[in-house]
Parts: structure tokens; sequence; C-alpha cells
């Protein structure tokens, strides 16, 4: 009986703390998710695929790492006003492109934890246009995505499972 009135309890805080800000709640969500994955893909290649190249006019997949790394300090720098980390997205080894990807979200983790609905509609520029902050934050999380979905790709080349699929056991294999 104690433990579903504790949980009740978790609950009705964690409604309560949506209802008051539903879009950046949602927006928390969201980062946090792509955040774990797009990490996890970087972590799962192996050092001597980073070099790998799917095609000519592509990036390899240290520099997709790195790219992410930069694009997402840089918008957290404009959505929240700060001077972010400069990362060179030529830097392509996985010890560089991991560094740079943990130095982006480092910086951008306290932006989108201090985000608020009320701070949601705050102008800022983003490459020189006026956006929301939350538009800026919200492009960051659909760049990721983005990117994230390239990454799947570079994995799945080298037979490995990207992380929103790992565990997924036979699921849309064929059946033989």
């Amino acid at each position: 009986m104690k433990s579903k009135m504790t949980m009740l309890a978790v609950l009705a805080g964690a409604t309560g703390l949506y209802a008051q800000n539903p879009l950046t709640t949602e927006l928390k969500q969201n980062y946090a998710q792509v955040k774990a994955l797009v990490t996890k893909a970087a972590d799962d290649m192996p050092d001597a695929d980073y070099g790998f190249v799917p095609g000519p006019g592509s990036r390899t997949y240290g520099v997709a790492v790195a790219h992410i790394a930069a694009v997402q300090a840089g918008l957290c720098g404009m959505a929240s006003g700060k001077e972010g980390p400069k990362i060179d997205e030529n830097k392509g080894s996985k010890a560089e492109a991991t560094a740079a990807l943990k130095t982006a979200f480092d910086f951008c983790d306290p932006i989108y934890a201090a985000a608020t609905d009320a701070d949601a509609t705050k102008l800022v520029k983003m490459f020189g246009r006026d956006r929301t902050m939350f538009g800026v934050l919200d492009f960051g999380v659909i760049h990721d995505n983005e990117m994230y979905g390239t990454l799947a790709v570079y994995l799945r080349a080298k037979a490995k499972v990207p992380p929103s699929s790992a565990g997924r056991g036979n699921m849309g294999k064929k059946k033989e």
C-alpha cells in the first residue's frame, strides 16, 4: 500500500510539472532521448571505422559525429546568448569526435534544463533571423535526430545495430 501511495505521489508531481511547462517538458524529453541515441551511436562504432565513408561526397563517420557536436553547441549558444564552445567539425577520430560531443552536450544540458514555457517565446537570433528560443532548441533536436538517422545507416553498413533498434529481437526481419 505504501509503495502504491509513493508511486501516486511521484506521478502526481510529474503531471503537475508537465502541466506547468508542457512545451519545454516535451522539448527536454526529446533532447534527452536524441542525446542518448547519438552518444550511444558514437560509442558503438569502433575506432577503426570512424574514417568510414559510405560513398563519394559523404562525411566520414567521425566527421558526422563532430558535425552534430558543432551544430548542437552553436544552436545552444544562439538560444542562450552565451558563447558556445568552438568545435572543429573536421576532427573526426573517435577520441576527438566523442570528446566534442561531450563538450557540446555538457554546454547544452543546463540550457535545455533551464528552459521554461515562459522563456520559450523569447526572441533570439538564429543565422541572422529572429526565432524563438524554443524554435532554436527544437531545431537542435530535429537536427540531431536527422543526423542520428545518418549515423544509423553508417552503423548498419558496418553490420552494427543502431541503438534505437537494439534489443528488438527479430522485429522487421523476413521469416524464412
